[in-house]
């Protein structure tokens, strides 16, 4: 595989040219936040958190989909970059329910670590307070709509790991849903084998196990370390 080089805020560094800007970006310790991006599955671009100035575009990039080139001159701190953070963050707050007092995840939150970063300290758009029902159907688990942000990584864990295929999104824009089987209660879902492999990548409180209280939700999500491991080793 070539090698190319690329500058990275000021610092010129090497790559193998089949890298995204994201994976470049973390091989040289500089963090990018992301929401929807996590190692051991496939790449979505959703959250668009994790947008980088790329020298010659007339648009910001999301480093997780992007794939690098020779030359490329990218800036991943910016003030321009960091408004358009705050906003979108802020966006995920007022388009859900979310009291972290009260979440099985607050604590162990990566939304909320997020916006801890962005120094985010109160909200300026108008919430929602959208109409949304837990699903408490099934034995072991709990689904909250009402903290779910849309990463869609329970529906890639549960596709591409575990090969289920039991959540899915449904409808469009401000409308969109998870759902589980054709809209049918998480409990009575026949595709779902209890693996609990969503609940783990869930990076809020949206997906937990049922008897967690406040702040007792943490995540493990050692499984996915193991299949990147598998994953190089095919690679090689």
């Amino acid at each position: 595989m070539r090698v190319v080089t690329l500058t990275i805020n000021g610092h010129e560094v090497s790559a193998r040219e089949d890298e995204t800007i994201l994976e470049v970006a973390k091989s040289h310790e500089i963090k990018i936040p992301t929401l929807c991006q996590l190692d051991g599955l496939s790449s979505w671009g959703g959250c668009r958190l994790c947008l980088v100035e790329v020298q010659g575009s007339n648009k910001l990039q999301p480093a997780c989909v992007s794939r690098i080139a020779e030359g490329m001159v990218i800036e991943t701190e910016t003030d321009k970059l960091n408004m358009y953070r705050q906003t979108i963050v802020e966006m995920l707050f007022t388009e859900g329910n979310h009291i972290c007092s009260v979440c099985v995840s607050n604590g162990n939150c990566e939304l909320q670590d997020v916006s801890q970063e962005l120094k985010i300290d109160h909200i300026s758009l108008p919430y929602r307070y959208p109409a949304r029902s837990l699903d408490a159907s099934h034995e072991l688990f709990t689904f909250d709509p009402n903290r779910c942000i849309l990463c869609t990584r329970c529906v890639r864990v549960c596709d591409e790991v575990e090969g289920a295929h039991t959540w899915d999104v449904s409808g469009r824009g401000i409308e969109s849903s998870l759902i589980t089987d054709l809209h049918e209660p998480w409990g009575e879902a026949s595709s779902c084998t209890s693996c609990g492999k969503c609940v783990e990548v869930c990076p809020t409180g949206a997906l937990f196990e049922n008897g967690k209280g406040a702040g007792e939700m943490t995540k493990q999500t050692e499984f996915l370390v193991h299949r990147l491991e598998l994953r190089s080793k095919h690679d090689e």
